[in-house]
């Protein structure tokens, strides 16, 4: 069978990169907000930024019928909370952040003085106690700075409240997936630029307003899509996000379903979706020969889709996951055929959608 072509084109790639290796942890995203921006302003008529940092762009802003593809910038990282007087420096999550992972992963503080490098450090097989071996705590995890005293750590210009991500650089596994940090949610920010740039080159013309939303802090309560999805009060949202792939060791599929990375996006069902929209968005997979699996949540999505939701009146939401092994580690990992199909889906849902289209179930 011939391969088809990719929609992804060489500029698009080098977007990618830029900004998945580019740290933007919950609450101090805006150096990956402005890179983001800066890719998808040929593609729009106008943005605006809220005041928190989520970024919005905007195509024909001036219609009433709003709606809203949406993904969340944000990646997990670490705080500064306590130094030693003999220079260590033990930390509290922003965000869920695996301490699991944490020992011998090299790190970068963020402080007013630029990157501070850093290692978590974590005592050789060779002195631990097998007998009583202990497993890496919020407690027990430290960073290793090279400094003998908080006086010298405190020189470097790192304090209580510096923010600590993982050093890691976006890779290929046999030129079939991506990984690395942050796919959650970042790849949901390219794929969702990657939808207003094809709208644009294929000239389409929407008969509403078109809100591309790249919203912050979901990694600490849906924050950044509670706010905004109050601002522009939209008819509409579809929500990007990751889910977990359970076919690698260790995954139980009857906690989590039968769901793989390379056999095409995740719709969700959930009291959240909207089964009018979640509707459309299945019938535009099965039109445009979109290979799309489903999933079952319960109370929540645990997404922004809940956010978006549940806000004003009630917005008609539905959620497209990426499906994604290792979530939250430094080996994020998501099928590259994936990512073109959710960005297929999500360009065919918005075709399907008519001006001032409404899915109330009783009308």
């Amino acid at each position: 069978m011939a391969k088809t072509k990719s929609i992804i084109t060489a500029n698009s790639t080098k977007f990618l990169y830029e900004y998945l290796n580019n740290p933007s942890p919950t609450g101090f995203e805006s150096s990956g907000q402005k890179i983001w921006l800066n890719y998808i302003k040929p593609y729009i008529d106008e943005y605006f930024i809220d005041t928190y940092g989520t970024a919005v762009g905007v195509i024909n802003p001036k219609a009433e019928y709003k709606v809203v593809i949406e993904a969340h910038a944000d990646e997990i990282s670490w705080f500064v909370h306590y130094i030693t007087k003999d220079g260590f420096i033990y930390l509290r999550r922003n965000g869920g952040s695996d301490h699991q992972i944490a020992p011998s992963m090299r790190v970068d503080i963020h402080t007013d003085k630029g990157i501070v490098k850093g290692v978590f450090g974590w005592p050789a097989i060779h002195v631990r106690d097998a007998a009583k071996e202990e497993s890496p705590t919020l407690k027990n995890i430290f960073l290793d700075l090279g400094c003998k005293s908080d006086k010298e750590v405190e020189a470097l210009g790192v304090h209580v409240g510096c923010v600590v991500t993982y050093q890691d650089e976006l890779m290929e596994l046999n030129n079939r997936y991506y990984t690395g940090r942050a796919l959650d949610n970042r790849i949901g920010g390219f794929m969702i630029a990657e939808v207003a740039r094809m709208l644009k080159e294929n000239k389409d013309k929407l008969p509403f307003g078109l809100y591309i939303v790249n919203s912050v802090q979901e990694e600490v309560g849906l924050n950044g899509a509670t706010m905004i999805a109050r601002k522009i009060n939209p008819n509409v949202a579809i929500v990007t996000d990751v889910c977990h792939d359970t076919q690698s060791p260790m995954m139980n599929k009857i906690a989590s379903g039968d769901l793989a990375c390379g056999k095409g996006p995740v719709v969700s069902y959930a009291p959240a979706v909207q089964n009018n929209l979640l509707k459309l968005v299945i019938d535009a997979a099965k039109k445009n020969k979109i290979p799309f699996q489903r999933q079952a949540a319960s109370r929540a999505t645990g997404t922004d889709t809940d956010a978006f939701a549940y806000a004003t009146d009630g917005i008609a939401s539905a959620l497209i996951s990426l499906p994604l092994r290792y979530m939250h580690t430094t080996v994020e990992t998501v099928h590259k055929q994936d990512v073109e199909e959710v960005i297929k889906l999500i360009y065919h849902s918005l075709k399907s959608i008519k001006n001032n289209q409404d899915f109330r179930y009783i009308k």
